[in-house]
């Protein structure tokens, strides 16, 4: 029998599978997926669930349970299983994989606040792409200087937000086919079994990434499961909802879009502009105009400018506080009068600064917003496969390791799916750097080819030039890495280096992509020229 505390607070299964399931599917997900592969989704969404989603997230309570003391965190798991290091470079990859995230998050915002006073799609005819990245930037810096003033009631509106979108998805499908029975047409024509069936080529293994990007998260609610009165009989009822509930909003949310939209004839912008041209296309069904339409741009504003300021707080602090003392340099961990880590704050704008800056030159606003999401597909999944590996771990000492709940009871079982998903999740991340909705082999698409492997390289990479930073930082007698003649040289070849290699694949010059090459290996080196000598050493 297992002993209950009488006065702990225990958290039902209900109630942690609708938790769980605000975080792991929205209306925007259905959408990017749809025009990734059209109604042959539905199939995808089907398999995903049964072959992933439900043995992801037990392995997750799994993990949660095991690890209940040091909170439940990812980077806890890996800590615990495979040392410091891996411990902080797990956080460190959790905290780049955020950066792409936060970017289009910011992204849609603008998109948003376009349909909000504008009613249509027109932002993207009228505005550049560097006044996109433009007032990209600008509200980041607005959100960096405000949100720690308001960050706790934010904290709540996005989870009211979260859950407004959810009901509002709901209402979408329903009103659907309500209008179906009432004699509404399919736009998807013809329309048969081999509609839903999707093509199992090259460009499907590519957007495997974006659908596990779209369903996972499980991880965040992974603390709670020690909080259920009974976890091993509990926790599973509770991810049997929760694929029951992803399951009907999927494939019944997915076919309502082809109810909308021509699966075989899909619009450009519909990953950017696809949910308010469904609620707009609702509406006028119903001859409501654009009262639908507004009601989901307001709710989708809302909740993107309140998941915004959470998400710069929380990444930038759990960067420093998270990582390890042994790695994370002190220059980064340095706060102001008011306890808040500005050079964090500055490396988080810094970086998505960076981001967004490699997207300028691609043909339109609706390209940098496909480019950003897919770069989501790939940096998102390639995170998530720490949850696999350290369940691995686990399950090969399970008698190390022992947990109130247990997923599969037998160990080679539970080894075979842990290595399944490690693998599917893998081969999602590598595929993912396929550039997506562009011609294939197109100038476009190997521009967007090259800043996938740019962006990987510099936020992963930076993970693994820290610790150097931290053991020059404690060498130094004053506790600094570099001077600041160093610094100085350092930022300006960076900078300077981003600018020309930026210019380079905006360009139409035949030898470009050697320019770039050239460029950035110049810089590496004038870089590592700048930081090489060390000031200031301790005498032993």
């Amino acid at each position: 029998m297992e002993e209950l505390e009488p006065n702990k607070k225990y958290i039902s299964w209900p109630v942690l599978a609708l938790m769980d399931f605000v975080t792991v599917i929205g209306f925007d997900d259905l959408a990017y997926n749809f025009q990734s592969q059209g109604m042959g989704v539905i199939t995808s969404w089907v398999i995903m669930l049964f072959l992933y989603v439900i043995p992801y997230s037990l392995m997750v309570g799994q993990l949660g349970s095991t690890f209940n003391k040091e909170g439940g965190g990812l980077t806890s798991w890996i800590r615990g299983t495979n040392g410091e290091f891996l411990g902080y470079f797990t956080a460190w990859t959790y905290w780049a994989a955020s950066i792409p995230y936060v970017v289009d998050t910011a992204n849609s915002l603008v998109v948003g606040l376009g349909w909000t006073f504008n009613g249509n799609a027109s932002l993207q005819n009228h505005m550049s792409n560097g006044w996109f990245a433009f007032w990209t930037l600008v509200i980041f810096v607005v959100f960096i200087f405000t949100q720690s003033r308001f960050k706790h009631s934010l904290e709540v509106l996005s989870t009211i937000g979260g859950v407004a979108i959810f009901g509002l998805t709901v209402l979408f499908v329903f009103m659907t086919f309500a209008g179906l029975a009432m004699g509404g047409h399919i736009a998807t024509q013809p329309f048969t079994i081999h509609t839903i069936i999707p093509k199992f080529n090259l460009h499907y293994l590519t957007t495997l990434g974006l659908l596990i990007y779209a369903m996972n998260g499980a991880e965040l609610i992974a603390p709670f499961v020690t909080k259920m009165r009974h976890p091993n009989k509990e926790f599973p009822k509770a991810m049997i909802m929760l694929a029951a509930m992803t399951a009907f909003l999927t494939i019944f949310g997915s076919f309502s879009l082809g109810v909308f939209f021509n699966a075989y004839h899909l619009p450009k912008d519909l990953k950017m502009n696809g949910a308010y041209y469904a609620f707009q296309a609702l509406g006028n069904q119903y001859h409501l105009g654009n009262t639908l339409l507004y009601v989901y741009a307001l709710a989708e504003v809302f909740y993107l400018a309140a998941l915004l300021a959470v998400l710069l707080d929380a990444m930038t602090r759990m960067l420093i506080s998270d990582t390890g003392n042994r790695y994370m340099p002190q220059v980064l961990k340095k706060t102001n009068s008011v306890g808040l880590p500005v050079n964090g704050y500055l490396l988080t704008c810094g970086l998505s600064a960076f981001i967004m800056s490699l997207g300028i030159f691609l043909p339109s606003m609706n390209d940098i917003f496909n480019w950003l999401l897919n770069l989501n597909g790939i940096i998102s999944p390639g995170v998530t496969c720490w949850v696999f590996f350290a369940f691995i771990k686990i399950r090969q000492d399970s008698e190390k390791y022992p947990s109130d709940y247990v997923f599969i009871k037998n160990d080679k079982t539970a080894l075979t799916v842990g290595w399944w998903c490690l693998i599917v999740t893998a081969v999602a991340t590598i595929f993912g750097i396929g550039p997506q909705d562009v011609v294939f082999a197109s100038s476009t698409w190997w521009y967007e080819l090259i800043i996938n492997f740019v962006s990987i390289i510099v936020l992963i990479g930076l993970g693994l030039i820290l610790p150097y930073v931290t053991r020059r930082e404690e060498r130094s007698t004053n506790g600094s890495a570099f001077t600041r003649l160093q610094w100085t040289g350092i930022l300006t070849v960076i900078f300077l280096t981003i600018v020309g290699d930026l210019y380079l694949g905006g360009s139409n010059h035949t030898y470009n992509i050697h320019g770039i090459v050239a460029l950035s290996v110049v810089g590496i080196l004038l870089v590592i020229l700048f930081g090489w000598k060390e000031h200031n050493l301790k005498v032993d």
